[in-house]
Formats: C-alpha cells, structure tokens, sequence
C-alpha cells in the first residue's frame, strides 16, 4: 500500500509520512485522490463566498500581519454599515449567497454595533449565509452574533504549536486562549474554520505535524490555508516566503484527513502563482473568495505584500472567474455552499 493510500483509508498521518510528502513523493497520486474524494462529497462544485474587507484596524501586534497595531504606514479605514449592505446587495445581484466579514480585532465595532449590521444583511438576504473572520471574541460575544443570524466563523490558528506560536506573536496573546474560541464556536453552532499559514517563520515539519493532528482533534468544517507571504512593515518583511508546492500539497493532505471539510484556493495562493487558485482546486480544494469589498479600499487591507485585489480576482468579474474555474474543471454554483456530512465510501 502507497503512503497515501495509508493516509486515506486511516484518517491520519505520522511525521515521516508527512515529510515524504512534503519531499515530493506520490506528488500526483496524492493529488488524484484528493480530487476523488472532493468530488465524492461535492462533485464538480465550487463555492463562492463574497468577502468584505471592513476595517484594517487592529488592536493585536501579530508579527506577520500587515495591519498589526503597529505598523504606523497603514491607511486606516473603516467602513460604515451602509457601505457594507452596498457590498452585500452587490454581491447578491451577482450570485453570491455567502458573504464574509473579515476584518482587524476593531474595538469599534461593538457587539452592538455588530449585530444591528448582522441583522440587518440577514433580512436584506434570508437565503444567505453570513461567516465572520473578526478574531478572538468572548463566548457571550459569539453567542450575541449567532443570534443576530451569523452562521459560520472563521478562526486561523496559525499554529498548533505552543513555541512556534510565541514566535509569531506577542506575550499578550495565547494559543491556549485561541483553542478555546475555536470550541467554543463549535459548541455554540456554528460551522467552524480553521487553518494556518505555510512556510512561516520557524514552521517545521513537527510543527505542520501538530498542526494536521489540532485539526483532526478540532473536526472543523473548514480549513483555510495559505503561503506565508511577508509584508514589508512587519518585523518578519524580510523573511522568505512560504510555496506553492507546500501549500498545495498540504491542501491535498487535508483533503483525506477530512474528506468533508470546505476547503479555499486562497487569495495568497492565487498571490504568489498566477494560476494558484486553479491548481487548488485540482488539489482537492472546493471554495474561492473573491472580494466585494468597495475598490477604494482593497489595497489597504494589506495583511501582506503584493496582494491580488483588482481584475479577475475581483467580485465584478464573475464570468472571467468563472471560465478559469471551468478550465480546471468544476463550476461555481449559485449556492450558499454549506458542510456537507456525508460518506463517502468506495471512493
């Protein structure tokens, strides 16, 4: 039996099976059975989920991020909670059924006011899901936004391992305290994501190893992954960056440790390969994100160098997004695209 048929048929994965991958090794056979199993799950479908960027602030100092507290040449912005139901009304009327809030830990934006802006896309937009990407909350907080009508969040947490957490940020966060948001969400109902970056600064084959072991523990719904990519007013902008390779061969690997998960070809794997996103997809991946945020800002949600934000990785230009999906063989739905529980034997 191959490593990676041993990887499938167990739902799991030593050290040394993990560094022989990375190695290259059944680099296409790996490949060839993730996109069965994603295709056992969700066919030829790929998901949409319109994002929107809404605030650059932060009140955390993460050394890799480009929006960290820190960095005192950001642009700054925030937009108003009308600007963001422009976006959402927007991306409806092109096909989007999911939109995504992600944005800094912004002290702004209150519970309050956060919830009135939930709502509030939840009766423009019934049939739409609604995923939060805004950090570490409190439990009440989460609670208060799954009321509002907010179903899905999205939590990365960068590392499961406790000394290589402490080198990408500071004394006062805690990946203890990270682990427990990701459970709390789940507890409280929400379909759940996860992930990390590849290649950053310290990240070992150990430490990849803890990262795919916290996932199997977590069972999250959804596992964003993507390079690490330096941002040049960061403490870590002249660090190398993370691959495409190991980005892409991580993809695959997630795919047979949790052949149900949503999974993105990220906006950071499209960054640093300019047809990144479609060879995602034919890693196993079955999720894409474009932006709908309003095009006067998306330069300055800067969270590394170089970020594709304009073009054919933009909202507007659904058709052309459409055509290099096709070209790699699935097609984007019209759909909210939730967690599909389903088995998927004899694949």
């Amino acid at each position: 039996m191959s490593v990676v048929d041993d990887i499938e048929a167990k739902k799991d994965i030593t050290r040394d099976e993990l560094q022989y991958l990375l190695e290259g090794n059944e680099g296409e056979y790996l490949r060839q059975r993730a996109v069965a199993v994603r295709k056992a799950v969700y066919g030829q479908e790929v998901f949409i989920r319109g994002l929107i960027e809404f605030t650059n602030f932060c009140k955390n100092n993460c050394y890799y991020c480009g929006i960290r507290r820190d960095n005192r040449q950001a642009s700054r912005y925030r937009l108003t909670a009308e600007e963001i139901l422009d976006c959402c009304q927007n991306g409806y009327e092109l096909g989007f059924r999911t939109f995504v809030l992600q944005g800094g830990e912004d002290e702004y934006f209150t519970d309050d006011r956060l919830c009135r802006i939930i709502s509030s896309i939840k009766s423009n937009h019934p049939d739409c899901a609604i995923t939060l990407s805004i950090g570490e909350k409190d439990r009440a907080s989460y609670q208060r936004y799954f009321e509002a009508g907010a179903e899905r969040y999205l939590l990365r947490h960068e590392t499961a391992d406790e000394a290589h957490y402490r080198k990408l940020h500071p004394r006062e966060m805690s990946l203890q305290h990270r682990k427990e948001c990701l459970y709390a969400l789940k507890e409280i109902g929400y379909q759940v994501g996860a992930g990390f970056m590849t290649g950053s600064p310290g990240q070992t084959v150990d430490t990849l190893h803890e990262d795919l072991q916290f996932l199997r523990e977590l069972k999250p719904h959804m596992v964003g992954i993507g390079p690490f990519i330096p941002q040049h007013d960061t403490p870590f902008g002249n660090e190398p960056g993370g691959t495409a390779a190991m980005t892409l061969t991580l993809l695959s690997i997630i795919r047979l440790l949790l052949p149900n998960v949503l999974l993105p070809a990220t906006t950071a794997l499209g960054t640093i390969d300019p047809v990144g996103r479609e060879k995602g997809l034919r890693a196993g991946a079955n999720v894409v994100m474009p932006n709908l945020s309003p095009k006067a800002v998306r330069k300055k949600y800067a969270l590394y160098d170089a970020k594709i934000c304009t073009g054919e990785e933009a909202a507007e230009c659904i058709v052309c997004l459409k055509n290099r999906v096709k070209n790699a063989g699935y097609n984007i739905v019209c759909d909210r695209g939730d967690y599909r529980n389903r088995g998927i034997e004899n694949v």
